[in-house]
């Protein structure tokens, strides 16, 4: 077919094909590639940010290290003044006991304990128990100030002060809500 081709006709159609054979190359080999480099381009600054950030974190390796054993270690001794028993029900019995006994201490009257059911806060499991003591403003701030400086976390999570006879506003009805707090994974843990 080619042959019944003049020279001139012959040589426009290899012309044809030359500048067809280069724009397809130009279209799909080198605009791509181009294309690829201008992306990678726009990347250079993010990746240099990216890169000043881990060398900032690499420079700072020995105070964030100090950092982190300054926090472990504050993290144990405030895991310390958690509960010692790692399931709930026994948990509360213990707070039940150590309330109960601070109360005693602080020379009120407990007239009724009962034990709310753990909340879970994070990683630590919150253990409420809601206690009704009988006592005069003096007692209520001793026991306050026992359950304040107790060798065990105990926050009061609810307090509730009613005057059991408002002509006479000596005697008080208080209801606290104390909470402790276990680690449930601590025995899991251990076992492993």
């Amino acid at each position: 077919m080619i042959g019944n081709l003049s020279r001139r006709e012959r040589t426009l159609v290899t012309l044809a094909v030359g500048v067809g054979v280069l724009l397809g190359g130009w279209t799909l080999v080198v605009e791509p590639i181009l294309e690829h480099y201008r992306q990678a381009a726009e990347l250079v600054p993010a990746r240099e940010q990216v890169l000043a950030q881990k060398r900032e974190l690499i420079g700072r390796r020995a105070a964030i290290t100090a950092e982190l054993n300054t926090t472990t270690a504050r993290i144990d001794k405030l895991a310390e003044r958690f509960l010692t028993s790692a399931t709930p029900a026994v948990a509360a019995s213990e707070l039940q006991k150590l309330v109960k006994d601070m109360a005693a201490q602080a020379k009120t009257e407990v007239r009724s304990e009962r034990i709310l059911p753990p909340a879970e806060r994070g990683e630590i499991l919150e253990i409420p128990v809601e206690i009704a003591v009988s006592c005069e403003i003096r007692q209520l701030v001793d026991l306050l100030a026992k359950l304040d400086s107790a060798p065990k976390l105990l926050p009061v999570q609810d307090l509730k002060i009613r005057v059991v006879n408002v002509s006479q506003p000596k005697d008080l009805l208080v209801t606290l809500t104390v909470s402790g707090f276990i680690l449930p994974t601590a025995q899991g843990k251990a076992r492993t």
